[in-house]
């Protein structure tokens, strides 16, 4: 068994849109996976038995990343199915609900909004990093891999989004606060910025996006794909970009160029 034949990842909302989307890359590459989620096991029986057909190693935890008990549960799944975790993608996340303008966001869906895009992936790293730390500590060869799926929504406004504008530009900090603090155990932290991508989380504005790209939005005259994030991921999952902890990969076609 090669050496990324035996390593592990979990990611978080890994079953669907741009999780899928990174799974599916990993999987090419020989990783096992443990996918997670809230949806039920029969609701993504597809997709597993997708995996099963490929010869992919994967498990299914389902859980939501807001909670405590959640969260505990399901790295002791991934604990006892592997025995060991190489790889952390913290992709789960969701938009605003309603998306409603910032003058009339309730404290309800803040704080759910803040629980699963922020405290969820700071605390499931926290735990993550500790298993990773104590790997390293067995194994001095040990190589760990942090990655946090944000959001161009974390620099650029969008006022009936607030909530979720402010959770991914912590996501930046989160990236830099784990990546000083990993270092001196062989984990480097990265962050992936993802664009307009298709996805289950822009099936509602799909008109709005396609008339903005058509009238110029982005450098790259198309939507993202799931896909084009997992070969991100992929990427720094192999460990191609070294000496380089900390930074922030954006992958949204141009968007964020500063053009007159």
């Amino acid at each position: 068994m090669s050496q990324t034949d035996s390593r592990v990842a979990l990611i978080t909302g890994g079953a669907r849109g741009i999780g899928l989307g990174i799974a599916r890359s990993l999987a090419s590459e020989g990783w096992r996976l443990a996918l997670g989620g809230r949806r039920s096991a029969e609701n993504v029986a597809g997709v597993m038995q997708e995996f099963e057909q490929d010869g992919v190693e994967a498990c299914y935890c389902c859980g939501d990343v807001a909670a405590e008990d959640d969260r505990g549960r399901i790295i002791e799944e991934v604990r006892e199915r592997f025995g060991a975790l190489h790889l952390l993608v913290n992709n789960a996340g969701i938009t605003s609900p309603g998306r409603r303008d910032i003058l009339e966001a309730d404290e309800e869906s803040f704080d759910r909004v803040l629980g699963v895009n922020l405290k969820g992936p700071f605390f499931l790293t926290q735990a993550c990093a500790s298993w990773m730390i104590a790997q390293h500590e067995d194994d001095p060869d040990f190589r760990g891999t942090v990655i946090n799926i944000s959001s161009i929504s974390g620099e650029v406004v969008s006022v009936h989004r607030g909530d979720y504008c402010l959770t991914k530009s912590a996501t930046r900090m989160a990236t830099r606060l784990w990546a000083v603090r990993m270092a001196p155990h062989g984990v480097a932290v990265y962050e992936v910025q993802p664009g307009i991508i298709h996805s289950d989380m822009t099936a509602g504005v799909t008109e709005k996006y396609d008339r903005l790209i058509a009238e110029g939005l982005t450098v790259e005259p198309r939507w993202g794909e799931p896909e084009d994030v997992g070969r991100a991921v992929a990427m720094l999952a192999r460990g191609d970009l070294t000496y380089a902890t900390g930074q922030v990969l954006t992958i949204d076609g141009g968007l964020l160029i500063r053009r007159l």
